[in-house]
């Protein structure tokens, strides 16, 4: 119950962040702030459930072997209520607006190369940063991880939307940021990118 009150907690303000700083005024300061949420949340919860408040980075660190199989539900169950609930409570609640929807009907398979390519990235650097021998007691995991975001926040945000994260792509269907209509894509683009993660790793790291 711990871990997954942990990873309820990390989801619901990294999805927070996203839901008031795109709804907001933050404008392009979004990505930087998206990441420090998540880089002292995974400081925060790290240590208690591995911090990963995102479903794509729980499959990848199953399939890498580091997450038991009876696990994995809860933890998935758990990000996607607290994401789901942040979306809420942020635009319902404190910003009183949704957003006006993405349009990325022209663009599909452009935002799915996007969220594969940034899901690949957050998990790929979180299995290496957080679950191998050789960084067993860094100090830098959470800062390697918000830095990720924030920078696949800049680099494909325009493009596909912050999300990243089955989660949070939730959570801007909820919000409206984005909408239903393109949660299939966020969800097909992160579940391919958090696989390719987690086997290029077994690839090259082995199972340790």
């Amino acid at each position: 119950m711990k871990k997954l009150l942990t990873e309820f907690i990390g989801a619901f303000f990294v999805s927070l962040s996203v839901t008031l700083c795109l709804l907001g005024t933050v404008g392009n300061m979004a990505g930087l702030a998206i990441g420090i949420t998540l880089m002292v949340m995974v400081f925060a919860g790290g240590h208690i459930s591995g911090g990963h408040y995102n479903p794509a980075v729980t499959l990848a660190v199953f399939i890498r072997g580091k997450c038991p199989p009876h696990e994995v539900p809860g933890y998935i169950l758990a990000q996607l209520f607290g994401a789901a609930l942040a979306a809420l409570v942020g635009s319902s609640f404190i910003i009183g607006k949704l957003g006006v929807g993405m349009d990325l009907s022209g663009i599909t398979a452009q935002a799915i190369l996007c969220e594969i390519l940034g899901s690949f990235a957050m998990c790929y650097v979180v299995l290496n940063v957080a679950t191998t021998k050789d960084n067993v007691g860094n100090s830098f995991y959470g800062l390697a991880i918000g830095l990720t975001m924030t920078a696949c926040a800049y680099a494909f945000g325009g493009i596909s939307g912050i999300a990243f994260n089955p989660a949070i792509a939730l959570g801007l269907g909820i919000s409206n940021i984005s909408g239903f209509a393109n949660i299939w894509i966020y969800w097909v683009g992160e579940i391919i990118g958090a696989v390719i993660a987690a086997f290029t790793f077994l690839y090259i790291n082995g199972k340790e």
